[in-house]
Parts: C-alpha cells; structure tokens; sequence
C-alpha cells in the first residue's frame, strides 16, 4: 500500500477529521502503524469498535493514539470480520481495550492471553458475545473465571463486591502465600448503566446530564470532555469568558478531590489530625463549586457552547478572598502530614509500581506521574486557558503510595495558583454561543486532565449528523491494572492503603 494511504489523519485536542477522507487500511497494515506508533512514544489514548451501517458490514475499529511531544493526536480505521489478531502481546495497553471490543460486538481478538469478560452487562441488540452469551442471558458474577496459584501454602482471600456503607460494587481476588500478594484480580462491571449506547442517534435533551454522572466526582472533567466532542462537531467557537470559568471549576474540582484523597490517606494510617482537616477543607472547595453554580459537584454549570452561570465582580473577589483563607489551612494540613516520620515510614515503598510498567499498562493521571512518566492534557495538549496559563508539568520518581501523595500535595499547590491567576484575569465578555448542527460523518476527539487524569471523549457521526458513536474513556479503565500491580509481592494489609492511593472509580468504568 501506498505510503501517503498509511499516514494517519492528525488533529489537535478538540478537534475534527472528515471521515471520507480518513482512510480504511488492511488489518495488517493498521497493527501495523499502530505498534509504531507506540514504539515511538505514542499512546493509546482510544480504541473501540463501530458497527458498519448495513447488515452485511463488518466492524470498524478505530485507534486514536496520542502523540503528546508533537501535541496532536493520530487516528486510524481499519474493518474486521468475526475476529482479529490480538495485538495485547506487542502492546499490553490494549488489553482491556481488547476484551471490551469481544464482549460489546462478538468479534475475537484470537490469541488475547487474557480473554474473559469486562463488564456483566446484556449483550447488544441482536448480537452475542463471543462467548456465546445471547441477549437474554444475564451473565452472573459467579460465572467469572479467576485466575488461581496453585501449590502448597498458597490461600486465596476474596474481597466484595459487597462492601460496607455506600461503596460501590467491585470483587477484589487475592491469591497469597502467607501474608504475601502473588496476585490480584479485580472484576468490575456489576452496574452496567449502557451510557455509550444511549447516546446513539444523539445528542438527547437528557445527554448532559448523563456526562455529569458518568463519574459523579468527575461531573466538571466528563461534562466539559463531552462539550469539547460536540462543539468540534458543530464548529462551535466557546467564548473565552466561558473557556476560563470552565477552568475554575476544572481546577475546584481537583483541589476538591486530591485534598480530600490526602485525607483519606491519612485516616488509613490512624493519622488523625491531616485526616479531620482535610475532610473539612474539602468542603470548603466544595462550597466554592455551589458558589459558582448553586452545586457541590459543579453540575449544570458547563453546557455546549459555554457555561450555564456567569461570575460577577463580587463574586469573583468573594472566590479569591475565600481562596486566600482556605490556602493557609490546606498547606499546613498537608505540610504536618508530609513532616510526620511515621507517615513518611508507613508510605514510603509501599504499594510500588515501576516506569516501565506505568507505560506499558497506558497509566495516566496520578497513577503515571507517580512513577515517572509525564502525562498531562493540560500541557501536552491544552485547550482554553490552559494554552497560556499552564506549565507545571509535576512527576515523581518512586512509583510509591509516597510518591501518588506526593504528586496529589503538588498539584494542590499547582491549582491554587491557577485559581488567582484565572480569577485575576477573567476576560470580558458573553458567556455562551448557540451550537448548531453537527457535522456528518466526522470524528471528533476530546482530552480533558482531570483529577484522576485523562478523560477521553470520542464522538462519530453518521450521515444525518447524528450520533452514530460514542466512546467514553474514565482514567480509571486505564489505572485499575496499575494497582493491581502494585499489589504484587505487598502484605494484604496493604491494599486499603494502596486502594486509596490510586483510588479508582467504579462506575466510571462501568459505563
């Protein structure tokens, strides 16, 4: 094949290609272009299958890698039949990616080391998965395959996926020699809720407020990555006053979580004084959120084409001055907890992940900057204020519970000052535009840092300028396997701590 038909639509965050003109290469040559890709440095950032419009078309598959040194993004398509060669051997990234593609249309990914299950969800319409599970068979929890180690001295401790008080359901399989983790499995996927496929034919009067609740602690982060998709599809220009509020609640949003996740680090180890502080000043960001919408959780503020609420001078002042008083207390919080020799001893080296398995796994957020690996949509591809306000690009070295602390108490730092220098700067001006219609078959691709890390949004129209897919990507469907590997060769006893280190949404990956 011609080498100009192998070069990759390229497009920057937030933007579109025409998918007439992105062409649909052999399998061969697409695995082909993908590992290259990665072994240049490229990430996946998406990967998923669209079913082809006639009932005798087979299934596309498209790969969005991201190229973060070069700030823009490559796309490629290809079509598979009943099957396709895993590529998960060459790059273990598209593990989940993968087994996420058997399960929703029934196309094997042959020679998947690993092929079971993501989610227990109904089959699609029509459809069986390729284990041979029709429509109306519910698959049950107790049908799951786990992995086990054999052998004398080796026990097996199972965790959920009932837990106590409100957490959500997950199962946690640990196979043990002693008191030692040789192996942990999660499933996940008990409350499947269908959200990608409810956006078919879309967007619905009732869309935005799905986006808000993929990940409820995340509405800002998957609320502004879906308004990104759809005002790329409909060449819809944001206004700047909007672009910058939009950032505010963004960086709210984060301090929000990582103060409160410093906290909850703090109570695993009995460190009570960090623990009382935080849980309070979380509230305290939370409350800038309702002062900037009327919600806690920031929802109904971002909306396509803009924002819901506007900021007024007083209002503006009243969010810095509140900054100000606020700042004090969580960096003494969280100074006394990073001074503290017994909390150094009890973080330190545990719960460690390496480099080279954070880039293996596609670790993102948190997770990646952790051990090393420098991964931030704010820097390497921004969108709004960010492309001139943002330049702290934080990692740590160790891959440790010390080190996702760490880079937690740094971003905080981070973010506050994102927060006066946004506020001090608001630009003038309207803050929403009417969004028009979307353009037919196009793709468009949004990357939002969020607290966790990176929320991925992927929009495909068909020929009516309808919704014809749409890809969700939670940092969590990337992270979860990272603690499972911190988990190798810890003490049992160390998976609460580690647990909350990374802490990973459930229904964030139970779309």
């Amino acid at each position: 094949m011609k080498n100009d038909v192998l070069q990759p639509q390229l497009l920057k965050n937030g933007g579109t290609i025409d998918l007439t003109q992105l062409a649909s290469l052999g399998y061969e040559d697409f695995s082909g272009c993908l590992l290259a890709e990665v072994k240049a440095g490229g990430r996946v950032a998406a990967f998923f299958g669209v079913p082809g419009a006639g009932e005798n078309d087979g299934l596309e598959l498209f790969a969005v890698v991201a190229r973060d040194r070069h700030a823009n993004l490559a796309v490629y398509r290809t079509e598979v039949g009943t099957s396709f060669p895993s590529l998960v051997a060459s790059c273990p990234q598209l593990h989940l990616f993968e087994r996420e593609i058997a399960e929703q249309y029934g196309v094997k990914p042959t020679g998947h080391p690993w092929l079971k299950p993501v989610r227990f969800h109904r089959v699609w319409q029509g459809q069986t998965d390729v284990w041979g599970r029709p429509l109306d068979q519910h698959p049950r929890p107790g049908d799951m395959e786990f992995y086990r180690v054999e052998g004398e001295g080796v026990h097996e401790v199972a965790v959920g996926p009932v837990h106590a008080g409100i957490i959500e359901p997950g199962h946690f399989r640990f196979q043990c020699y002693g008191e030692k983790v040789m192996h942990l499995e999660i499933s996940l996927g008990y409350q499947h809720r269908g959200i990608e496929q409810m956006q078919f034919q879309g967007p619905h009067p009732f869309t935005m407020a799905q986006m808000e609740t993929i990940a409820g602690d995340t509405t800002i982060g998957h609320g502004l990555a879906h308004c990104q998709v759809i005002e790329a599809l409909s060449g819809c220009e944001v206004p700047e006053r909007a672009q910058a509020i939009r950032a505010l609640a963004l960086e709210l949003e984060r301090l929000a979580n990582h103060v409160g996740d410093i906290g909850a680090l703090a109570g695993d180890i009995g460190f009570l004084p960090t623990a009382s502080f935080c849980g309070r000043l979380r509230g305290d960001y939370l409350n800038l959120s309702a002062a900037l919408c009327g919600s806690r959780f920031g929802r109904g503020l971002v909306r396509p084409g803009g924002v819901h609420f506007d900021l007024d001078a007083t209002l503006v002042r009243e969010v810095l001055t509140r900054i100000d008083e606020i700042e004090g207390n969580t960096l003494g919080a969280l100074d006394l907890f990073f001074d503290m020799p017994s909390v150094l001893a009890r973080l330190e080296g545990t719960g460690r992940v390496s480099r080279s398995t954070a880039e293996d796994l596609g670790l993102v957020g948190v997770a990646a900057k952790a051990c090393g690996v420098a991964r931030d949509s704010r820097f390497f591809h921004p969108t709004g204020v960010y492309s001139h306000l943002f330049d702290e690009l934080i990692t740590e070295e160790t891959g440790d519970v010390m080190a996702r602390a760490r880079v937690r108490y740094r971003e905080v730092v981070v973010s506050i000052d994102l927060l006066r220098r946004i506020g001090a700067n608001l630009p003038a001006g309207i803050i929403k535009v009417p969004v028009g219609p979307l353009q037919a078959n196009s793709l468009a691709v949004s990357l939002v840092e969020g607290w966790r890390g990176e929320v991925v949004h992927v929009g495909i129209t068909d020929a009516h300028g309808r919704l014809r897919r749409y890809k969700i990507i939670d940092p969590s469907f990337h992270n979860w396997n990272g603690l499972a590997m911190a988990l190798r060769d810890e003490q049992i006893s160390d998976f609460p701590l580690c647990n909350k280190s990374f802490n990973l949404s459930y229904c964030g990956f139970d779309l």
